[in-house]
């Protein structure tokens, strides 16, 4: 885990961001004692994504199938 002081941060900004998405997190000191966590968000995908071109399936297809899984329960 990168701590770097807040004008350290404020210098090279993109490479604290570069340096929190690789490492996870990366902590900001103040002066005044404080510190900050910087994080990256994590990305939300569909678990759908790539099924169309993988299997070959249509989009109406899909929503068909789940439309009857949720009728099924």
């Amino acid at each position: 885990m990168l701590v770097v002081t807040y004008s350290e941060a404020r210098q090279n900004f993109a490479s604290v961001l570069d340096t929190s998405k690789k490492d996870g997190i990366v902590v900001v000191k103040r002066a005044d004692g404080s510190s900050f966590r910087i994080t990256p968000e994590i990305e939300k995908k569909s678990p759908f994504i790539g099924i169309k071109t993988l299997a070959n399936i249509k989009q109406e297809e899909i929503l068909s199938a789940l439309r009857e899984t949720r009728e099924e329960n």
